[in-house]
């Protein structure tokens, strides 16, 4: 009988093996009964095996499925770890949490929110307490099966049923309240005072809607890409006449430096020149009173020679030789000296105030168009109509 049980799950409700047997694992653990052979049909009792599956995998506490760690108490009743715990630390407000650095209070207990049974902890609380790897397991292949039935089932299986009459499919659309609804609460429920519409002319009539809605705004996205791009395309020329532009200022300034380099120069040439004029006259007559201080000096010894000549003859007529060569020497004496002020550079000054007052206050020049709304670049130059 088992067997035919089983192949008839596998059969209508498309259970792989290793979820039937998850099922039938918590047939037994959790006291769930499969559907009856006399279902209404493949689909039906599809649903109603994972509805009454989920039904055991919810937590009694949340409501919600079994979140990982799952704990099964000494009832054999499970709970998700963090329910439990907030249920244990509820009733035993004065227990120290797991991690303090105090002292942890030896036990406590809560009582089974199921069976109301008391659970009597250790000092480790609820975290002694035994996970049921079992039903996370279950809960694991129930998600991965779930996900998979929503995925294969078609758009007419997946029609939505009323809250409030599980029975009744959505099948109008209140227009008052702006959300959807069933007949049974448009006749005897809360919408029976509310104007309706058939769902599928409003579902027809907004996904037109939303269809002509992004069709603008893909427009609208297209214009401001363009824009962007329009932008960038800007800055990228920016970025291209900002360097333009520096080059061209570094070349100015170039120039600048070269014509001042090559100014300098010439009067620097000039300097040199008349330095040069100078010292070579200068070394010229330095050589010339040079010769004439030697001439003398010879001429000196040679009259003091001749005043040791102890005989009158001699001496008279060396004397005589000597005294002709000094007055020849006096009138050579007579050389040309110069002037008072020769050494002197100072002439040779230039007044570069007007020159650097200038240099400061060089500043451009924009070069206006035509054409007010012409929008072409114009190309920014400098003003050099004066010069030094």
């Amino acid at each position: 009988m088992r067997r035919r049980r089983r192949n008839a799950v596998f059969s209508v409700g498309g259970f792989s093996p290793k979820v039937y047997a998850a099922n039938e694992v918590m047939n037994f653990t959790l006291g769930f009964k499969p559907p009856a052979a006399g279902s209404s049909g493949p689909g039906a009792s599809s649903g109603v095996t994972m509805e009454n599956l989920e039904k055991q995998l919810i937590c009694p506490v949340c409501l919600e499925l079994f979140s990982k760690p799952v704990v099964i108490l000494p009832c054999q009743h499970n709970l998700c770890r963090k329910c439990a715990n907030d249920i244990f630390q509820s009733a035993n407000p004065l227990w120290q949490s797991r991690g303090s650095s105090s002292i942890a209070a030896s036990g406590g207990r809560f009582r089974c929110p199921s069976c109301r049974h008391e659970v009597v902890m250790d000092r480790h609380g609820v975290f002694g307490l035994q996970r049921n790897l079992l039903v996370e397991n279950i809960i694991d292949i129930y998600r991965q099966q779930e996900s998979s039935r929503l995925v294969n089932m078609k758009p007419e299986q997946q029609q939505l049923m009323c809250e409030e009459h599980e029975e009744e499919k959505i099948n109008i659309y209140c227009l008052s309240c702006q959300t959807p609804t069933c007949s049974m609460c448009k006749v005897f429920g809360q919408h029976k005072d509310c104007d309706v519409a058939p769902l599928s002319s409003v579902y027809m009539r907004q996904k037109t809607e939303l269809s002509d809605g992004i069709a603008m705004l893909v427009a609208s996205n297209d214009h401001i890409q363009a824009v962007i791009s329009q932008m960038e395309e800007i800055c990228h020329t920016v970025e291209d006449n900002g360097q333009r532009q520096r080059e061209h200022l570094a070349n100015h300034f170039d120039n600048l430096v070269s014509i001042l380099e090559e100014r300098k120069q010439e009067l620097v040439g000039v300097i040199t020149k008349e330095q040069d004029d100078k010292l070579k006259h200068m070394r010229s007559l330095i050589r010339r009173h040079s010769d004439h201080l030697e001439r003398a000096v010879t001429l000196v010894e040679s009259a003091i020679q001749s005043m040791e000549e102890p005989h009158m003859p001699l001496f008279l007529q060396s004397a005589r030789v000597i005294l002709e060569k000094m007055a020849a020497t006096a009138r050579a004496s007579n050389i040309e000296r110069p002037e008072l002020g020769y050494e002197s550079m100072s002439h040779f000054m230039v007044d570069t105030d007007d020159l650097a007052d200038m240099l400061r206050n060089i500043d451009f020049c924009s070069s206006v168009g035509d054409d007010e709304d012409d929008l072409e670049e114009t190309e920014s130059e400098f003003d050099f109509s004066s010069r030094y």
